[in-house]
């Protein structure tokens, strides 16, 4: 398997056999189940259907929750898919836990950043703003000029000005895993991953 669905608990920081210090998230990574399987005869390519998380079946819209049932899955709350080496190993319904993940191996996550709405040059691209003294007025994280000459009489897409901020899907790649829990389904690597606590992350192997 080359992947799973999570939610980032946090960062904290642990210990290593020779006392350094690693800075580590916390990703509570599966359990996960099967809720299908992509075959080259049926969908023209091969991979598997994963979801994590459950929720009330009232919530669940009928095709979703028929969907899931097909395969004997409780309602989930979100799904991914995931490309497999070997799918044949893995049948609809089955339960999948972190231990498809091992210390020292690498992986990239991928999540959404935290969205800030909108903002202002100097938060959103690190602009320092005006000047302090000589007459300045009310303008002090003010872009400044954004314009060009007569020609060519506008302003060039991708000009670095005030607007949305954050809410982008972002991936970080060679975070190595650094512990495994089995017991509570805790994967801990290595760095920071996007996304605020408690979001959803998928954790794929490089």
């Amino acid at each position: 398997m080359l992947g799973l669905i999570g939610r980032k608990i946090g960062m904290t920081r642990i210990f290593d056999d020779s006392g350094v210090v690693i800075p580590t998230t916390v990703i509570e990574a599966g359990p996960c189940f099967v809720s299908q399987r992509k075959t080259k005869e049926n969908d023209r390519y091969e991979a598997i259907q994963l979801g994590f998380g459950t929720k009330k079946e009232k919530l669940v819209t009928k095709p979703l929750l028929g969907h899931l049932k097909k395969t004997n899955c409780p309602p989930l709350r979100i799904l991914k898919e995931f490309k497999s080496v070997s799918p044949e190993n893995l049948q609809p319904g089955q339960e999948v836990k972190v231990d498809v993940f091992k210390p020292g191996e690498y992986v990239k996550v991928t999540g959404f950043s935290k969205g800030r709405g909108f903002a202002g040059g100097v938060k959103r691209h690190g602009f320092s703003g005006g000047p302090k003294s000589h007459g300045q007025t009310n303008k002090y994280r003010a872009p400044g000029s954004i314009g060009s000459t007569t020609s060519p009489g506008r302003v060039w897409k991708g000009k670095r000005m005030a607007g949305h901020f954050g809410g982008e899907k972002i991936t970080v790649r060679n975070l190595k895993v650094v512990k495994v829990d089995k017991e509570r389904n805790l994967l801990l690597v290595k760095g920071a991953i996007p996304g605020a606590n408690k979001s959803f992350v998928t954790i794929e192997k490089i």
